[in-house]
């Protein structure tokens, strides 16, 4: 069995601590962290225990009683520690839950019943912030890698409900996709033909033979040059799968594969040092993790050495600070979509360079984070991307789009707000009756409120679709927003767009924007 406790430090305990806490597909587990002053964090203590939630879930279709006070059970005695290291143990950093609980019928009251029972609000992972961690997973593994940072290289996680795939060219992320396809969701499947041992294998084949064909499909245009293997269960005996330089050659995986096979799940449990749950899927894990490298015709895999579920909760207290690179992948992505439907690089580019220089003169003003400044220049991406359907009402169009997409890095309430900037980018202002505007709670109602009104005012500089304002001087006094256009010697056609679109942006400041004369 996996110990319960691991202590990775021996330190006095630090000043400032933060604290995660993931309720997995097969365990609840906590880390406590302490910041340092670069950003990085200290881990400094980590506890696991067994709980059997993937498997009540694709078994039962919910999570059963017994296994929710489970839960609960293990929280509350995770909490107690929190006090040990005096902590508030109902103040934790961050606190998710797999994204597979959302497929639970019953996933609101598990939710709420963590809730009561132990005083914290927990989130759901979607698949935006997955896209995020195994980000975080893959950087390091790259920077570990330094070959693979030039190569064409795909990174494979293989959940326990869906698998993730990331293509890195060059070292930037060129294509995302998703498949329902996981180790976990595959155990239940297959678990009533009673198969054993090499004929569980072929089993479990066939039945991801579908999402095998979409995935050598999805990769047929490009050469992959290396793959990265990431997984909780694959994760757990990486030690008896990487050979010399941190490779798996995938003879080696079939073998291994085959001979894990004809083990009961009791033996996996005492020969590689696993919970019962983890052991459940492993079989799966392997045969699935080997399907996809034999189908896309590799030699061999790297798998990181790291512990899964440790890796996961480090990486869940950086997430949603993530910039820089990060960021640049974001709109990469965004671009990628644009183009996808069409729409003006060119302007969407130029709007979203105005947006920046908007954005960043006034932070006094909007009061808002780098993070709302990243949603604000993917909205001004991809504000057009209506166009493609019509011309005629693009705006509400692109609101439709934009929901119905995903855009790497970003989770169901950053696409909803991104599409509903770009669809208040003309026309009618944000009202309660608008439905995707009206489910939000009242700050993100401002949020894009503020960040609609800056992209309004960006995009009537725009308006001719032709890159003419390459300059602005902005000037603020009590009541107007003054910009000077040094470069424009007519900007008849700018203050034309502005009388429009200016609207949202005085309701919001309280400041009327006036284009001044260049004298």
């Amino acid at each position: 069995m996996r110990p319960a406790r691991k202590a990775l430090t021996q330190t006095k305990p630090p000043l400032t601590l933060l604290s995660a806490l993931h309720v997995g597909a097969s365990s609840v587990s906590m880390m406590v962290a302490e910041r340092n002053p670069d950003g990085s964090l200290l881990p400094v203590d980590f506890l696991e225990k067994p709980a059997p939630i993937a498997r009540d879930i694709f078994r039962l279709g919910s999570v059963s009683q017994a296994t929710t006070e489970r839960i609960v059970s293990i929280i509350k005695g995770f909490q107690k520690s929190l006090a040990e290291l005096g902590l508030d143990p109902h103040n934790v950093t961050r606190a998710a839950t797999t994204n597979i609980l959302s497929e639970a019928t019953n996933h609101e009251t598990v939710m709420n019943r963590i809730r009561i029972a132990c005083g914290l609000r927990v989130t759901t992972i979607d698949d935006g912030e997955m896209t995020r961690l195994i980000y975080l997973k893959t950087r390091r593994r790259l920077h570990d890698l330094p070959a693979l940072r030039h190569n064409t290289t795909l990174v494979v996680h293989v959940g326990p409900g869906n698998t993730r795939a990331l293509l890195f060219q060059n070292g930037l992320i060129t294509r995302y996709t998703s498949y329902r396809m996981g180790t976990h969701r595959t155990r239940e499947a297959v678990e009533g033909s009673h198969a054993e041992g090499p004929a569980m294998l072929r089993v479990i084949r066939e039945h991801v033979s579908g999402n095998l064909a979409q995935i050598r499909y999805d990769f047929s245009d490009v050469t992959i040059e290396g793959l990265i293997i990431i997984g909780e269960e694959i994760q757990s005996v990486a030690t008896h799968l990487i050979q010399k330089q941190a490779v798996c050659h995938v003879r080696f995986l079939r073998q291994f594969t085959t001979e894990t096979s004809i083990l009961s799940e009791v033996e996996c449990v005492k020969r590689f040092q696993l919970d019962y749950q983890t052991a459940e899927a492993l079989v799966p894990a392997l045969e699935i993790n080997l399907a996809i490298t034999e189908s896309l015709k590799l030699a061999e895999i790297h798998i990181p050495s790291t512990e899964y579920e440790q890796g996961l909760l480090h990486d869940l207290l950086l997430s949603r600070d993530l910039t820089g690179n990060f960021a640049e992948e974001v709109i990469r992505s965004a671009s990628i979509l644009a183009e996808r439907y069409q729409s003006d690089p060119g302007h969407g580019k130029h709007v979203g360079e105005l947006c920046t220089r908007f954005f960043d003169t006034l932070t006094d003003l909007h009061q808002l984070t780098p993070h709302d400044a990243l949603l604000l220049q993917v909205a001004a991406i991809l504000h057009e991307v209506g166009t493609y359907i019509s011309p005629r009402a693009h705006h509400k169009h692109s609101e439709y789009i934009i929901l119905n997409s995903e855009i790497f890095g970003l989770d169901r309430l950053d696409v909803t707000l991104v599409a509903l900037i770009a669809r208040y980018h003309r026309h009618s202002v944000p009202r309660p009756d608008h439905p995707s505007y009206g489910a939000l709670n009242i700050d993100d109602r401002i949020r894009v409120n503020k960040l609609a009104a800056i992209l309004r005012v960006a995009d009537a500089l725009e308006r001719t679709h032709a890159q003419r304002v390459s300059q602005i001087e902005i000037r603020r006094d009590a009541s107007q927003l003054r910009l000077r256009l040094p470069s424009i010697t007519d900007a008849a056609v700018e203050r034309l767009a502005m009388t429009s679109k200016a609207d949202l942006f005085e309701q919001v400041f309280g400041l009327s924007v006036v284009i001044d004369e260049d004298n």
